[in-house]
């Protein structure tokens, strides 16, 4: 099917409200640009460039924007070593790079975390996004919903277990025999799930290198390092999905491990480097042939009882709540919105793959020609991003029209049309 999408911009939205709230002061932010700026410079051997670049911290309430440097079309006004400003509401708030009045900005929620390394951790990683192009590397978020499926999840969970044990262990042999359980159980992963290694690969040079990068530019010790990449595997355990925020997991880890043999790996690789492969010759690893009786044999070194036990209870649960989605937003009437040029905020932690239907995100904002669609119940996604579906809409007030969990600010020169069978569509007039 054709894909009618103009522009797509992915983001992360920031979940965190009561922090949000927390007022932060001016000189704050100034103190957040020096911390950045210096730690760039320092680590401006790792991609042989500095990456400090145009940089947007944004509070989401007030829409206040405050800027290290001027935008091209003057909208942003100078205040002490920075600038000022409101951003409109069609540009959507988010953690990503975006091309705004004239210039390629590195954007950025507040509050910024509460640790400096953390804070710095952030940052870089975004303004890797803003430097990607020029690094050779392509914006790619592709759809990994195998990773939604029971197995997949249960293999990746074993390898994100022995890249943790990888991490944290001391012994070099230790540390080999992890990288190489860690490498099976992807390789097996791949065998399970066709195209799944092309579709993760590419996510992983996006937003994996991405996180490796503020990793190492935030500087953190030997220590710390591992603390923080074993911490933030646990925490990513808990998300209700995978699809789409695995690789901020695996890359850190198989790159920050090759970053103590080869300082320059990451500089030897391109945007049609497979990383698997990469990885599995870098540390000169050999893969055993019999891949489905390694699995089975080294299962139970990382919690495989536990991990398969959950992943079923939990494909038993997740199956009758696909099942009320495709009642909810197909079967149903349902109001379906297609796209014209259409820029989408989300949080990736939380999306609902529906077999072959698409995607269900359940909080989300969109901003298109016909106006600004926000949604808190959830909203189908098609599997070629060219129209969203919504429930019905029960209420209309001028321009706004709402419904259940969501609301549509309609731009002039749009209406809605009711089919015989109830359902809704958007249309030009």
């Amino acid at each position: 099917m054709k894909q009618t999408i103009l522009g797509v911009t992915l983001f992360l939205l920031n979940q965190n409200t009561a922090a949000q709230q927390r007022h932060i002061s001016n000189d704050s932010i100034r103190v957040f640009f020096s911390e950045i700026k210096k730690a760039t410079r320092e680590k401006s051997n790792l991609w042989n460039k500095d990456l400090y670049n145009a940089l947007l911290f944004v509070e989401p309430q007030t829409r206040k924007v405050f800027a290290n440097e001027p935008d091209s079309i003057g909208s942003l006004q100078p205040d002490q070593n920075m600038y000022t400003g409101i951003l409109p509401d069609k540009v959507n708030i988010a953690n990503t790079s975006i091309n705004w009045n004239g210039k390629r900005w590195a954007m950025v929620m507040l509050p910024l975390p509460a640790h400096k390394k953390d804070r710095i951790n952030l940052l870089a990683h975004e303004l890797f996004h803003s430097a990607q192009p020029s690094l050779g590397f392509t914006l790619n978020n592709p759809d990994n919903n195998h990773l939604d499926q029971m197995e997949g999840r249960t293999y990746l969970r074993l390898e994100l277990e022995a890249l943790k044990k990888a991490v944290l262990s001391s012994s070099e042999k230790e540390v080999r025999q992890h990288l190489i359980n860690a490498l099976v159980f992807r390789k097996y992963r791949y065998i399970l799930y066709k195209g799944s290694d092309t579709s993760e690969n590419d996510l992983e040079l996006n937003e994996g290198m991405a996180e490796f990068t503020g990793v190492m530019i935030s500087n953190r010790n030997k220590k710390q390092t591992a603390a923080y990449l074993a911490d933030g595997i646990n925490r990513f355990f808990t998300n209700p999905t995978f699809v789409r925020s695995f690789a901020y997991h695996t890359i850190p880890v198989y790159g920050y491990l090759l970053y103590n043999r080869d300082k320059n790996w990451n500089k030897k690789i391109a945007n049609t480097t497979n990383l698997t492969r990469y990885f599995i010759n870098a540390f000169q690893i050999i893969i055993p042939a019999d891949l489905e009786k390694t699995v089975k044999d080294n299962m139970n070194q990382y919690n495989g009882m536990i991990i398969s036990q959950e992943e079923t209870q939990r494909d038993g649960k997740i199956k009758k709540i696909i099942a009320d989605y495709k009642f909810k937003f197909i079967e149903q009437p349902h109001f379906e919105i297609k796209f014209e040029k259409m820029n989408v905020s989300f949080d990736p932690r939380n999306i609902i793959p529906i077999e072959n239907k698409g995607t269900v995100y359940p909080n989300m904002k969109l901003t298109d020609l016909w106006g600004i669609l926000n949604v808190e119940k959830g909203a189908l996604m098609s599997p070629d991003w060219d129209k969203v579906s919504i429930t019905n809409p029960v209420r209309t007030e001028g321009k706004k029209i709402t419904g259940d969990g969501w609301t549509l600010d309609l731009a002039d020169g749009y209406t809605l049309e009711k089919d015989k069978a109830n359902n809704y569509r958007l249309i030009k007039k």
